[in-house]
């Protein structure tokens, strides 16, 4: 075993990185020296523009005998700190106070990120002859736009005919005490942006004129207040929210020409994006709009079913902290997503989520080391 501190050691050397997505700051480069020094075979894949470079690392340690290949999988990216005087410390300077380490990325996700690599240090320096394969997968574009991160080295490893078996990924998942949930799949997100035309006018002669926000409110009304789907025994019912609205010049005496609405769907596997995609053209065409509608699919659902991983995982943090943790496929999209396509069992996994992209995140300390026994006893489990 490690001394107790090393995760800890690790995780404020990683939050001292200013990784502000798409930028890795070093973190990477820190994880892959340590991980050579172990037997993995590291790996740089850069994608993307030289202003918005992404960095993504592919490590793996291949075992003595077959066996699954298990993936940790995580994001060394963070948003950003928002105004620095709102935080009580600098985000970028690891910062003890009352139990809790606090840091731009302590929740999300580099709590996860340094006990993957801490647990896959001490399993393979313990097991090096151990069955199948284990890899690290981090990327620093999760927080970004996800174009050139996770799905492009997903892509990579298809053109190499590796197969993946089991994934974890690093995200923030317990919700009062470390352990009581796992993400055992996610809903997918829909995304749209509605350009509704009008005609610009005086607010005075309104015959002269079409309010395009007039005529897009019963619309939108009736968007809010329709079911989509009742959603299943695994995922909660579709979702639908507006984000954006905006419309006028900025002057009181001026009809806008345009309104513009961003819109999402947290849709369940109930609904297709096609589905939803006709009914929502369907409704603004009843409503007698002119509109253009653009739409972005962010992520389809993927489910995992109970099976070894989560057995194996369920199991390490009973172990660990006498908690049964709960199968859930609530919240946002994650890198699972993309990891699903190539990955039959694919679950989430990490430390408390209350302060994620919070002004003062943090971890509680006394999370951080069964947080890696959790994911070492998970891979002496499925890779013994």
């Amino acid at each position: 075993m490690t001394d107790s501190l090393t995760t800890l050691r690790l995780l404020e050397a990683l939050i001292a990185c200013p990784s502000v997505t798409p930028a890795d700051a070093g973190c990477q480069a820190l994880i892959a020296a340590r991980l050579n020094a172990q037997g993995f075979v590291c790996e740089t894949l850069s994608f993307g523009p030289d202003t918005a470079r992404v960095t993504n690392l592919w490590a793996f340690h291949r075992g003595a005998s077959p066996g699954p290949m298990v993936v940790l999988a995580g994001h060394t990216d963070v948003v950003p700190t928002g105004p620095l005087a709102a935080w009580t410390s600098d985000p970028f300077v690891p910062s003890h106070r009352d139990g809790k380490l606090y840091g731009r990325g302590a929740a999300d996700m580099k709590t996860s990120i340094a006990a993957m690599t801490v647990a896959a240090e001490e399993f393979t320096r313990q097991q090096p002859n151990h069955a199948g394969t284990l890899a690290l997968l981090l990327t620093s574009d999760e927080e970004g736009p996800s174009i050139d991160g996770t799905v492009r080295v997903v892509e990579v490893l298809q053109a190499r005919g590796e197969r993946l078996d089991c994934c974890i990924v690093g995200e923030p998942t317990s919700v009062d005490r470390l352990g009581d949930m796992i993400k055992n799949g996610r809903r997918g997100s829909l995304s749209a942006r509605l350009r509704v035309i009008g005609v610009q006018g005086h607010v005075a002669y309104p015959q002269l004129a079409r309010n395009p926000v007039h005529q897009l409110a019963p619309a939108l009304a009736e968007l809010a207040s329709t079911v989509w789907d009742a959603g299943n025994a695994h995922f909660p019912a579709t979702a639908w929210q507006v984000s954006n609205l905006h419309a006028g010049t900025g002057a009181f005496n001026v009809i806008p020409g345009e309104a513009v609405v961003d819109f999402n769907f947290r849709f369940s596997t109930e609904s297709s994006p096609a589905q939803l995609q006709s009914r929502v053209e369907d409704l603004l065409v009843r409503h007698g709009l002119e509109f253009k509608l653009d739409w972005t699919l962010g992520g389809s659902p993927f489910l995992t079913r109970p099976g070894s991983l989560s057995d194996a995982l369920s199991d390490a943090i009973a172990a660990e902290t006498g908690i049964t943790p709960v199968m859930s496929t609530t919240g946002g999209t994650s890198d699972g997503r993309f990891i699903a396509r190539v990955c039959e069992q694919v679950v989430e996994f990490g430390p408390v989520n209350a302060s994620v992209h919070k002004v003062d995140e943090w971890v509680n300390v006394d999370d951080i080391e069964p947080l890696k026994n959790i994911y070492r006893r998970t891979l002496e489990t499925l890779l013994s």
